[in-house]
């Protein structure tokens, strides 16, 4: 898996994490040029201390340029409407954007807009396709995003194993509410239920 899309999964609802670590692992892997990357860091700080107007115009040309931390950005501005009118619209096509190349964060709010219908028509089923691409590379949220979608039957067939075992993950993983919904899950199941949702997570690997 790759070590960059790893960190930005810690960060996918928390995005104020995304800090210079951020910084330093694009100029590691050769990704950013110096002064595009500090560019990016300034627009990071602006974000922690509210200044979402100089986010935006710093942000902007980055992910105009293809950027995929800035196009997440700008996406999320978009859906709070912070430093530019929200505009769901808008925020699917930058998320769609970074989600293409591959950022956990951007894949994970693109699919809850397919779930919440905005900016989208609603899809379940898109919705579990995307939360599936980060539950596969081992991202709590995601894992979590599809284990509520196998308890509702939504997008996905029924199956409250396979919510279970999403749960399970989801929770070794580090989600704060996971082990509620797992032990909430799991007393509505038989006991058999359980040891077959445990034994399909503990076989579970991660898969790019």
């Amino acid at each position: 898996m790759n070590p960059f899309l790893l960190f930005l999964s810690s960060a996918c609802l928390a995005p104020s994490r995304i800090t210079v670590a951020v910084v330093v692992l694009l100029l590691s892997f050769g990704l950013m040029a110096p002064a595009a990357a500090d560019q990016l860091e300034d627009g990071v700080a602006a974000w922690r201390r509210a200044d979402y107007e100089t986010t935006f115009r710093l942000m902007g040309p980055l992910a105009d340029q293809g950027q995929a931390v800035a196009q997440f950005y700008i996406g999320l501005m978009h859906v709070y409407g912070d430093g530019t009118p929200q505009d769901y619209d808008t925020a699917a096509k930058w998320f769609r954007k970074a989600a293409d190349q591959g950022t956990i964060d951007a894949i994970n709010h693109l699919g809850y807009l397919y779930e919440m219908g905005q900016g989208v028509p609603q899809d379940y089923a898109a919705a579990a396709a995307w939360y599936r691409k980060t539950a596969n590379q081992a991202d709590h949220v995601g894992q979590t995003s599809l284990g509520h979608l196998y308890k509702q039957g939504q997008g996905v067939e029924q199956d409250d194993v396979q919510a279970l075992m999403w749960f399970t993950l989801s929770a070794d993983y580090g989600d704060d509410f996971a082990p509620k919904y797992r032990d909430e899950m799991a007393a509505e199941m038989t006991p058999a239920q359980i040891s077959q949702a445990q034994k399909k997570a503990a076989d579970w690997t991660p898969t790019n």
